[in-house]
């Protein structure tokens, strides 16, 4: 059982709407940059080889080739310094952890482009959201009812104490 603190803290620090890509997604990370007192903005781009961890502890992994180099970056998904992520293209992928990316050279490199109508993209977005409301919901019954009665999350399981 998790201390209620945990989530009064990820509430607290967790980004407010939730990022959209996907593992071989094409994407530009733009990072917030602070040289002494001046902040700027700088942009990552790269496929996206790998996401792990969950809550607030939730990583990705980008990479991207330059002079020939592969470079990867890791960033928290929650971090203020991320400020935004964009889907350049959405890659055809059968895994999720695409290391197998740094050991190809050339064309071999690349991933298939993963094509989606507007009307499919728009009827997974309406169902994204109709699945976070009911969660909201869910959760907010829960709430309600362990306010209510004071009671246990092992006897809302079902499970005697």
């Amino acid at each position: 059982m998790r201390n209620p603190l945990f989530d009064v803290v990820e509430k607290k620090y967790a980004r407010p709407s939730p990022l959209d890509f996907e593992i071989g997604d094409t994407v530009v990370v733009t990072i917030r940059i602070v040289e002494g007192g001046k902040e700027r903005l700088q942009d990552f781009e790269g496929v996206v080889i790998a996401r792990k961890g969950r809550g607030l502890d939730e990583m990705f992994t980008v990479r991207r080739i330059v002079g020939n180099e592969g470079v990867e970056r890791t960033f928290p998904v929650h971090s203020p310094r991320v400020a935004a992520i964009k889907t350049v293209r959405s890659g055809k992928v059968r895994r999720c952890k695409l290391y197998f990316l740094r050991d190809r050279v050339g064309r071999a490199r690349k991933l298939r482009e993963r094509r989606i109508s507007a009307a499919a993209r728009e009827a997974a977005a309406k169902a994204r959201a109709e699945k976070a409301r009911a969660m909201r919901e869910a959760q907010e019954a829960v709430e309600a009812a362990k306010a209510g009665r004071g009671v246990t999350e092992s006897e809302m399981a079902g499970s005697p104490t």
